[in-house]
C-alpha cells in the first residue's frame, strides 16, 4: 500500500526531522519550542510558549493551514509546577495565538529534558486540513 505525503523540511535539523507531514487531510507537526530564527531561546516560559505557536502558524501555513486547523495538541514540559505557576498567562498566550478560546483537545506530559537545557516546552499538533 502506497501512502501520499507532502513534507516541509526547514530550521537546523532540517535533514534530520520535518516540521510537518501530510498525509490525506491531515496534518502531523513535529513539536516545536520557543525558540527564535536566530537560534536563541527566551528564558521565561510564556515567551517560549509564545513563540512556538509562532513557529507552529509558520509550519501550518507551508500547508495553507491557520491555527483553526488544529485539532489536537500535546505540550511537553521540562517542569509541570512551572506550568501550573503561569498557568493563567500560558493560556493568555495560547488564547491569544489561536485568536480565540482554543477548541482543540490537549495533553500535557512532563518530561526529564528536551534538545536543549534551556528549553521549558515543546508543543506537538495534529492539524485537519
Amino acid at each position: 500500500m502506497s501512502i501520499t505525503k507532502k513534507v516541509f523540511r526547514s530550521g537546523p535539523y532540517a535533514d534530520l526531522i520535518a516540521q510537518g507531514v501530510q498525509s490525506g487531510n491531515t496534518l502531523y507537526l513535529s513539536g516545536q519550542v520557543g525558540m527564535r530564527a536566530d537560534h536563541s531561546v527566551p528564558e521565561n516560559i510564556v515567551e517560549q510558549v509564545t513563540q512556538a505557536y509562532a513557529n507552529i502558524a509558520e509550519v501550518l501555513a507551508e500547508f495553507g493551514a491557520t491555527m483553526d486547523n488544529i485539532m489536537d495538541e500535546t505540550f511537553l514540559v521540562t517542569n509541570v509546577d512551572d506550568v501550573m505557576a503561569n498557568l493563567e498567562a500560558i493560556y493568555g498566550a495560547r488564547e491569544q495565538a489561536y485568536g480565540q478560546k482554543p477548541e482543540v483537545s490537549q495533553t500535557l506530559i512532563g518530561v526529564a529534558a528536551l534538545l536543549l537545557p534551556e528549553l521549558k516546552i515543546e508543543i506537538k499538533c495534529i492539524a485537519q486540513l
